[in-house]
């Protein structure tokens, strides 16, 4: 009897493999270490399959994503809890959201030893809150804010030694009016993960005020908050802040012998990510930390208080830092109100406002209970990402276009006029060569005069056709060009070393000057060889490229008069290298930040426009050490960088455009000329359909690219999938379809599928056969199961009839350790559930339920790619390279 009972037991488990081998992604097969999660997007129902873990890397993933939940009302707090996916020491040095704020008012990560719950998921939002030992917040997410990545050598350590066996994701639904249409949502985030011991760990200090209240109508409140701290070291190098609708700006510092060292302000209306810390603080046993948050209650008919609802209010300020891993502390707060006394001395930077246009603030208007949010929803659920994984668009030149020769000289600019016509700012007959310039940056041939051809050209983008033409007599070696919503040109001449204002007309008006005729300078008065200008588009505000000479961006006023300026920035903040060559700059309306190609050091970088802070960094070995000129469209949701690279003295490398996810970082596409190379590729503009113009200097022409629409689906085509470059799993417990690939690897993959018109009733019957495709593929191992079961089923017949004979009788009992209990707990870890509801419960007589809504919301700061950190290895007092004309 019991060899029928091993037998049996061989069978079970035979054709469980078997099983798990008819799911398993064939795209992936043994090369690939993830969860195969087979998702239908309207429902969220899926299955898993055990991940596969390759013990020859370090790295992999845990994407952790809400079952398909559908909350039954406005500001719901639910929570999952998710055991760690390892038994050894690990390090999170990656966070990516995948939420949208039309859905999600706020998403939080703790981790803890012991949850309180395991179930698939529960209401964090009542007594029971999160975990039942103390939770640590490991990250927050709010208002659409971008991914984060850790600096190197920086991780949150999970795991055996941690303290942390548990991750809790808990969601904060604010209005139930998003879910109208019933969907279901799986919101959640990937984590990127490491077994390799990382020398710092990091942590976040939270500051928080509890008991601040707003009295209606006054214009100023301050919620002041302040901490001894009295732990070893930190170092602090990323900041988030986080109120709701009140909040007009919170800053945080450190205090030293009585000296306030700002450790970060920003608007909480903004998106709320973790900012790059604004200076080399470290904070040390006997310093205090402090910050304010300062409301309005102006609009206001009632007292507002602190609380988890969008119609409470929130004061945050959270620290993200490192410490050495010897005397790791993975959390810490302050909720502890400053006295008077202490904050008379605050920086009065602290109540001073930071301006959020109402363009950008409409676009982030979440806290309210609006009953318009399903469209938009839909809309990014339908476009975001799906565009690059599904119908994803390349760019091919239009070899058709101009229909006629323009007759340029070297184009160093391009923009759009008001009208979406092309603008080309091009040399006419001067030449920018070797001895244009002496050693001081002056200009050698003021003798050629100025340059008498139309230097600017509105040309029709369709077929090309020239529309109007100005510019003549005004320049001798023009370079960036702009327009502002009054449709006026902003130029720059670098042989002028001035930036001009210039009316549309026709009738070469000069209106604004800037900068000093033939006089180079690095004061507020002066440039040298400015490369370009961006517009913000609501305040008139200019950013000026300060250029070939000088290494920063300087802002001015609409009229002119001089604000700011500020030089590269780093997420390494041990070493910061400066710009070389600031050539191309770009201003994003929907993120009110302003960005620019630092050509020489190869990367992009962006800056918050109002403040000058560092955001983030796009720097790819596939620019080959240059980048001469970028733009931005906010399209996609995540919105989409194009950029186009030069030659490098030190690399070699073919000369294209790049089409980048502005979020993500990763490259979608690449293009480049099918009739002529690209010679030095310029300036870069896309219009509002979608066609992309790039200046030429060294051909002297302008080329078209137009996108053409291919099918990327991985089961229709069949696409050679490029191979990750490290181990992935992800072990998930809710997945979209898209997300079943790499979306680097999926992009850029080259497909030539032709796009043929289709008849309906074809176009149905294609759609038929491939949703009855994953049947077809599973025949096989189904016919294998089949004939597997009869033999097992014969052996069970005779073991019934032989316990009937001995027994009469034979009892079924249910073993939870069979197949089936085996399923049911694989799927109750991955569908695990997390929530912090209980970690303020009982401070200053709150309720559970207002702090399991009220502590972490936010999203962090990104830095640097893996492989976007050459310029960082460079010296910062390293020379510039030898001046380089274009």
């Amino acid at each position: 009897m019991m060899g029928v009972h091993v037998l049996g037991f061989v069978m079970l488990t035979f054709i469980w493999q078997s099983y798990s081998l008819q799911i398993r992604n064939p795209m992936y097969g043994s090369k690939r270490s993830q969860e195969n999660v087979m998702l239908d997007p309207s429902n969220c129902v899926f299955r898993t399959e055990q991940p596969q873990v390759f013990t020859n890397s370090h790295n992999f993933s845990v994407d952790i994503r809400m079952p398909g939940v559908v909350p039954t009302g406005s500001d719901t707090y639910l929570c999952m809890a998710f055991p760690v996916p390892t038994s050894r020491d690990a390090y999170i040095v990656d966070f990516i959201p995948h939420a949208s704020m039309d859905t999600v008012h706020h998403l939080l990560l703790f981790g803890c030893r012991i949850p309180i719950s395991t179930r698939s998921y529960w209401d964090c939002g009542s007594a029971q809150g999160t975990c039942e030992d103390e939770p640590s917040i490991m990250y927050a997410w709010a208002r659409n804010a971008p991914p984060t990545k850790l600096p190197k050598d920086v991780g949150f350590k999970v795991g055996r030694n941690s303290g942390i066996s548990y991750f809790v994701l808990q969601i904060h639904y604010g209005d139930v009016n998003a879910f109208r249409d019933h969907h279901r949502d799986c919101s959640g985030l990937t984590l990127r993960m490491t077994t390799k011991p990382q020398p710092f760990f990091a942590g976040i200090y939270l500051l928080m005020s509890m008991d601040t209240v707003i009295p209606p109508g006054k214009r100023v409140t301050n919620a002041d908050i302040a901490c001894d701290y009295t732990s070893y070291p930190i170092y602090p190098f990323a900041f988030r802040t986080h109120t709701h609708r009140l909040g007009k700006v919170v800053s945080g510092y450190r205090i030293r012998d009585g000296k306030w060292s700002l450790i970060g302000r920003q608007s909480p209306q903004l998106p709320q990510a973790f900012y790059p810390a604004s200076k080399e603080v470290n904070v040390t046993y006997g310093d205090m930390l402090a910050a304010r948050c300062m409301f309005t209650g102006e609009g206001k008919t009632s007292k507002t208080y602190i609380g988890g609802t969008s119609n409470d209010e929130m004061c945050n300020f959270y620290i993200m830092y490192y410490m050495d891993s010897k005397h790791a502390v993975p959390y810490m707060n302050c909720m502890e109100t400053g006295s008077e006394e202490l904050f008379q001395h605050i920086p009065a930077e602290a109540n001073v406002p930071i301006t959020v246009t109402s363009g950008h603030m409409n676009s982030m208007m979440h806290m309210g209970h609006s009953t318009d949010h399903q469209d938009h929803r839909l809309q990014l659920d339908t476009n975001k990402e799906k565009q690059v994984l599904d119908q994803d668009y390349h760019l091919e030149q239009v070899s058709s276009w101009p229909q006629s020769p323009l007759q340029l000289g070297q184009v160093s600019g391009l923009a759009l006029d008001s009208e979406s016509n092309l603008v080309i700012f091009h040399r006419g007959d001067h030449h920018w060569g070797a001895d244009s310039f002496n050693s001081q940056g002056r200009y050698q041939q003021r003798s050629l005069g100025p340059i008498q051809q139309s230097t600017i050209l509105v040309v029709d983008p369709s077929k090309g056709k020239i529309l109007k033409a100005s510019g003549r007599n005004m320049f001798y070696l023009p370079h960036g060009i702009t327009t502002d919503k009054e449709n006026n040109y902003w130029v720059t001449d670098v042989a002028l070393h001035q930036v001009l204002k210039v009316s549309s007309d026709g009738r070469d008006r000069t209106l604004l000057v800037l900068g000093e005729a033939f006089t180079p300078g690095s004061d507020n008065n002066h440039f040298c060889q400015p490369t370009d200008v961006a517009v913000d588009t609501e305040t008139g505000n200019i950013f000026v490229s300060d250029g070939y000479c000088n290494a920063r961006i300087m802002k001015f006023s609409a009229d002119g008069t001089y604000l700011s300026e500020w030089g590269a920035g780093s997420s390494d903040r041990r070493r910061r290298v400066p710009f070389q060559i600031p050539h191309s700059l770009v201003f994003l309306p929907d993120r009110q930040e302003v960005c620019v190609a630092d050509r020489e050091n190869g990367r992009i970088q962006c800056f918050i426009a109002e403040t000058g802070e560092f955001v983030k960094e796009i720097k790819k070995e596939e620019f080959r050490g240059e980048v001469f000129a970028i733009t931005y469209s906010p399209a996609g949701g995540d919105g989409l960088i194009f950029a186009v690279n030069g030659e490098s003295p030190y690399h070699s490398a073919p000369l294209r455009g790049f089409v980048i996810n502005y979020s993500t970082k990763d490259i979608l596409d690449t293009f480049s000329p099918n009739t002529e190379a690209f010679k030095m590729p310029h300036d870069i503009v896309e219009t509002n359909n979608g066609s992309v113009f790039v200046a030429d200097v060294g051909s002297k022409s302008v080329f078209k690219f137009a996108t053409e629409k291919f099918h990327r689906s991985v089961k229709k085509a069949g696409i050679e999938v490029q191979e990750f470059q490290e181990m992935k799993t992800f072990v998930q417990t809710k997945m979209r379809p898209e997300h079943n690939m790499s979306k680097t690897s999926a992009v850029q993959e080259k497909q030539t599928v032709a796009q043929l018109p289709q008849p309906q009733e074809e176009a149905e019957k294609e759609k038929k056969k491939n949703a009855a495709s994953p049947n077809r593929e599973g025949v096989f191992p189904a016919i294998i199961t089949t004939l597997l079961l009869i033999p097992l089923l014969v052996v069970i017949a005779i073991g019934a009839l032989i316990c009937w004979r001995r027994n009469n009788r034979c009892e079924v009992k249910t073993d939870p350790s069979s197949a089936g209990g085996i399923l049911g707990r694989i799927r109750g870890k991955a569908v695990g559930s997390l929530n912090l509801g209980n970690f303020f419960a009982s401070h200053k007589g709150y309720s559970r339920q207002g702090f399991g809504q009220l502590s972490t919301e936010g999203s962090d700061q990104e830095r640097n790619d893996e492989n976007s950190s050459d310029s960082e290895n460079e010296e910062y007092s390293a020379l510039p390279p030898p001046q380089s004309s274009s």
